[in-house]
């Protein structure tokens, strides 16, 4: 399987006119290298999660003073890291696809089921971008906190839905390019 900057498109097809193919496989690999590095910083925020937990246990256990921000620190490192991880998700085919009904399409099927799957994706994607920036601007404006005795703010964790929506969308897009051939496919494993 060629690499993604390869210079033979998947399939055989070869760039239309005026079609740049390097600069979209330099784009195609630079958003997979960005969801690649934020699953991999959010990701090892999860090391933080389990000290806070252990914290929490030993400190509630051992000398019986629980925290006020254990509880909050980890819901939101992990709320983060899921949200923000959906990217790298996507480009290593780790979401949930039904193959059944896809495995048996001819490639020209394949292309328009790919095709009318992106038109939906997009349309689910752009929600959360629009309803996840309301939500977080407004969370921001109104310095929303949790209510409870710690009360941090909860816009971080709002920003985060809209930014996962974004680094889903440009993942979908690398993804479209290389499924309808445009572009080589690549390796998902990690």
């Amino acid at each position: 399987m060629s690499d993604v900057g390869g210079s033979q498109p998947a399939r055989g097809r070869q760039p239309g006119p005026g079609h740049d193919a390097s600069l979209l496989a330099r784009f195609c690999a630079a958003i997979d290298r960005l969801n690649t590095w934020v699953a991999r910083f959010w990701g090892a925020s999860i090391v933080v999660v389990t000290i806070a937990i252990l914290y929490e246990v030993i400190a509630r256990g051992w000398f019986g003073q629980a925290t006020v921000w254990a509880n909050e620190t980890t819901v939101y490192l992990s709320a983060v890291t899921y949200l923000l991880g959906g990217g790298y998700a996507l480009l290593k085919r780790g979401h949930v696809r039904i193959d059944l009904i896809y495995g048996m399409l001819a490639p020209p099927s394949k292309r328009v089921a790919d095709v009318i799957s992106f038109i939906c994706f997009a349309v689910y994607v752009g929600a959360l971008i629009w309803v996840g920036t309301e939500m977080a601007w407004s969370s921001f404006l109104q310095s929303e906190g949790t209510g409870t005795p710690w009360n941090p703010p909860i816009w971080p964790v709002k920003m985060a839905i809209p930014i996962a929506g974004l680094l889903l969308l440009l993942q979908g897009i690398a993804n479209l390019v290389r499924e309808l051939g445009i572009l080589p496919e690549v390796d998902p494993a990690p």
